[in-house]
C-alpha cells in the first residue's frame, strides 16, 4: 500500500544525484510495458495479475507477490525471488532539499520502492550486487527520473555497499528513489531480469490505496 507519511524521506542527507533527465517525466512516449498496464488499468483498478507467482517473462503483480528471475552479478548468474513490498510518495517541498537545485524538483515528488529480494541460488554475491539497479519506477504510466543516493538511510533499506557475502536463502531490501509528477496516481515499480527487458515484473500502486 502506498505511505502518507512524509517524514521517512531523508531531508537533511547530502545531495541525491539526478541520474536522468527531468524531461523523462513528461515524455509522452509510454514504453509498451506501461501502456500493455494502462489498458488492464482501465476502470478496475489494477490489473488482473497472473496466478503463477513467477510467469515466464514477467508479468503484473499485486503488492507483495513475488517474481523470480536470474541476474548475472559479477559473482556469477543469481536466481533471485523479487517482490516490491511497499511505495512511499514525499512532499514537493521534500524534493526539493533531494537536490542541489530546487527549481529542478518543481512540480516534482520523490518516490521511493522497497524492493527485497532473496537469493534463491546461482552462487555467493560477494559483494556490491547490481541487481537492485534494475528496478525502475514510472508514474501513471511514464518513466520516472532516478535519483542516486537518496534511499539508502530510509528505513529498512540497505545500502548496497554493506552488503557482502549474500548467500542462497539470505534477502535484502534494497531500495530506490524516482522524481515522479506531483499528482501522480498510480505509481508502477518494474524488475527484469535476463530475458524480461521486453515484459518485466509490474508491481501497481496507487494512491488510494
Amino acid at each position: 500500500m502506498l505511505h502518507t507519511k512524509t517524514t521517512w524521506l531523508r531531508v537533511t542527507a547530502p545531495v541525491a544525484v539526478l541520474a536522468l533527465s527531468l524531461t523523462a517525466c513528461g515524455d509522452k512516449k509510454d514504453t509498451s510495458a506501461a501502456q500493455d498496464g494502462k489498458k488492464s488499468n482501465a476502470g478496475a483498478g489494477a490489473p488482473k495479475t497472473d496466478k503463477t507467482s513467477d510467469p515466464a517473462g514477467g508479468g503484473a503483480r499485486k503488492p507483495g507477490q513475488t517474481g523470480t528471475g536470474r541476474f548475472k552479478e559479477e559473482s556469477g548468474n543469481i536466481t533471485y525471488e523479487v517482490v516490491a513490498q511497499k511505495v512511499h510518495m514525499g512532499t514537493e517541498a521534500e524534493a526539493k532539499k533531494l537536490v542541489s537545485d530546487p527549481k529542478d524538483a518543481k512540480g516534482l515528488v520523490a518516490a521511493t520502492a522497497w524492493v527485497k529480494f532473496t537469493n534463491k541460488g546461482g552462487g555467493v554475491v560477494k559483494e556490491l550486487p547490481k541487481v537492485g539497479n534494475e528496478t525502475e519506477l514510472y508514474g501513471d504510466g511514464r518513466p520516472g527520473a532516478l535519483l542516486i543516493g537518496a534511499a539508502e538511510d530510509d528505513p529498512g533499506c540497505e545500502d548496497t555497499i554493506d552488503i557482502e557475502n549474500w548467500k542462497a536463502g539470505q534477502s535484502h531490501t534494497i531500495c530506490q528513489t524516482y522524481m515522479l509528477p506531483k499528482g501522480t496516481k498510480s505509481v508502477e515499480v518494474h524488475w527484469a531480469g535476463e530475458g524480461q527487458s521486453a515484459s518485466p515484473f509490474i508491481w501497481w500502486f496507487s494512491s488510494a490505496d
